[in-house]
C-alpha cells in the first residue's frame, strides 16, 4: 500500500491489532527486512512498517536529506494513517531516526528501541561517506553488496546462510542511488549525543557484540545519554542482529514492549 505524506508517496504495510509498533529499517534495505519479526509482533500489536524515503517502493527524490525532513516523513505517515502514538523500533539509520523522533515529537512516542545504531558520526567519517556515495553514483549499488554483507553479518552466519545473503544482497543492489546518497548525507551529520538527556520514553538499546560499524561502545553512549535506558549486547551477532539472532531479539523486544 502507498500513501501520500510530506510530499512523497510512502509504501507501507500494517497488520495485527493492539498497541502500535512502528518498524524502521536500515540503510539499503526495505520493509521486507522485518518480515519475520512483524509476523510475530502482529499477534499482540498493530505493526506498521514502511519504506524510508529513497528506499523500496517509496519515492526517491534527489537529496541531500536531513533528519528534520525524515522525521517529517514519519510524522506525516502517522498523521495520514491516524495513528496518535506508537512504539518505535529503529535499526541502524532507523535508530538514528528514532532518536530524532523521540526529541522532536515525544507526545507521539510510547517506547523506543534503538538497534545497531549511534548518536554521533565523527567529522572524520565524512570522507568515508563521500567515498561510499561516489562509488554508488559511479558503479551502482551492486558495488556495495559484498562489503556491506561482510560488515552486516558474522562470517560463520554468512557461510551457513547463503540464501539470506542472496536476499539481503538483492535489497542492497536494488536500493535507489538517490536514496542511498540522500540518507548518507543525513547520517554523516548525526550528532545528538548531547541532547539525549531530554528523551523521556522508556528506551531499549541493543547491539551485536561483533558489530564493526556501530560497535557496542556506540550503543553504550546512547544508553548512557538517555535516562533509564537499558543496554543489551547480543553475542554472536553483527550489525543485522535482528536477522542473525532473530529469536533472541524477538524475545528481548517482546519483553520490553510488554513491560
Amino acid at each position: 500500500m502507498k500513501i501520500r505524506a510530506n510530499d512523497i508517496d510512502i509504501r507501507y504495510e500494517i497488520a495485527g491489532s493492539g498497541p502500535c509498533v512502528t518498524l524502521a529499517h536500515s540503510l539499503a534495505t526495505d520493509l521486507s527486512l522485518w518480515d519475520e519479526l512483524a509476523a510475530k509482533l502482529a499477534t499482540r500489536h498493530t505493526v506498521l512498517r514502511y519504506d524510508a524515503r529513497g528506499h523500496g517502493g517509496s519515492d526517491a527524490p534527489e537529496g541531500p536529506y536531513s533528519f528534520d525532513l525524515l522525521v517529517a516523513d514519519l510524522v506525516g505517515l502517522l498523521d495520514a494513517l491516524e495513528i496518535e502514538r506508537t512504539h518505535f523500533v529503529g535499526l541502524s539509520m532507523g535508530g538514528m531516526l528514532g532518536q530524532h523522533f523521540a526529541l522532536a515529537a515525544p507526545e507521539r512516542l510510547d517506547r523506543l528501541a534503538v538497534v545497531s545504531s549511534a548518536c554521533r558520526v565523527p567529522p572524520e567519517a565524512g570522507a568515508l561517506w563521500d567515498e561510499r556515495i561516489a562509488t554508488a553514483r559511479a558503479r551502482g549499488m551492486t558495488a556495495h553488496v559484498e562489503s556491506t554483507l561482510a560488515r552486516w553479518f558474522t562470517a560463520p552466519y554468512r557461510d551457513a546462510h547463503p540464501e539470506v545473503m542472496q536476499r539481503i544482497g538483492a535489497l542492497i543492489a536494488a536500493t535507489p542511488v538517490a536514496g542511498f546518497a540522500g540518507w548518507g548525507a543525513a547520517i554523516r551529520t548525526l550528532d545528538v549525543c548531547g541532547r539525549l538527556g531530554a528523551v523521556r520514553a522508556p528506551t531499549l538499546v541493543a547491539v551485536g557484540a561483533e558489530d564493526p560499524g556501530t560497535p557496542p561502545a556506540a550503543s553504550a553512549a546512547i544508553a548512557a545519554g538517555i535516562p533509564g535506558a537499558r543496554l543489551e549486547v547480543i553475542p554472536a551477532a553483527s550489525h543485522q542482529l535482528v536477522i542473525e539472532q532473530a529469536e533472541a531479539f524477538e524475545r528481548l523486544l517482546t519483553e520490553f514492549l510488554a513491560a
